[in-house]
């Protein structure tokens, strides 16, 4: 099985088909999707021009689709790095068992679905590195009450209780670790609606 690199150096190789190239950028999404892999896929085709189905798009756009998805990683494993330190130093100062925030880390491990879009097509319309740097920025301050990602103050929860509440602004679901109680009460009590489309 092909890690992400592999594929990346695939999308690259003018050589392939253009159907491979495709192919190999979508199998990336397998290795990293940070709205879950439907979202991040028509987020990527929205922001870059690529037509969901076609099967021999634009070299150039799926370059620009790769290095948004190469950025947004490099974003995150510079996350995961600092999260591995930081359970080290923990470890070391005798804290074995990881504390309840770190519950919402434990269920996104790897980067998949990080900020997790309920809808597919509903998610934020920012670069994908900058939509992950802000949600770390809120993981490691102090809890608000709106979304980390678009200031949306339109929270609510509409599947399971750990999962965490929906913003109805931008469609990610927000970690419940970066919401004060009451912002995350407010959420639960919040009627359900359809969420609109920002992208």
């Amino acid at each position: 099985m092909a890690g992400f690199r592999s594929l990346a150096r695939q999308v690259r190789d003018p050589r392939s088909d253009l159907a491979l190239r495709r192919y190999s950028l979508r199998k990336c999404l397998e290795r990293f999707a940070p709205y879950g892999h439907r979202a991040t896929w028509d987020h990527l085709c929205v922001r870059h021009g690529i037509g969901p189905e076609d099967r021999s798009p634009d070299p150039a756009r799926l370059l620009r689709a790769l290095d948004e998805l190469e950025a947004a990683r490099a974003v995150w494993l510079g996350y995961e790095a600092g999260f591995a330190e930081r359970r080290r130093r923990e470890k070391h100062d005798g804290l074995r068992r990881p504390g309840a925030f770190d519950d919402w880390h434990r269920r996104s491990w790897g980067g998949n679905g990080v900020a997790r879009c309920e809808d597919p097509a509903v998610h934020p319309s920012e670069p994908l590195a900058e939509v992950l740097s802000r949600l770390i920025t809120a993981l490691e301050s102090a809890p608000g009450t709106s979304c980390p990602v678009c200031a949306g103050a339109d929270l609510r929860w509409l599947h399971e209780p750990w999962s965490g509440p929906v913003c109805a602004d931008c469609g990610i679901v927000v970690p419940q670790p970066v919401l004060t109680p009451r912002a995350l009460a407010k959420a639960r009590n919040t009627p359900r609606r359809d969420l609109a489309s920002v992208a």
